[in-house]
């Protein structure tokens, strides 16, 4: 998997006090990736859209 054009941000939903960080990238044609902040050269899950949209509608808020 290509993931070199991908553009990084943190996730809205990850904590501001640096340690639970999460980062997206949904700039990928009909790819969804995530990572973690802390290990950007570990592992990356990916999701199509509709299943990432799925998923965090159903995250819980802060």
């Amino acid at each position: 998997m290509e993931l070199t054009d991908a553009r990084w941000r943190t996730s809205t939903r990850s904590s501001t006090n640096g340690g639970d960080c999460v980062e997206v990238a949904d700039n990928l044609p009909g790819l969804v990736a995530v990572r973690d902040s802390k290990d950007r050269d570990g592992g990356v899950l990916t999701f199509t859209p509709a299943a990432w949209r799925s998923f965090v509608a159903l995250a819980p808020t802060r």
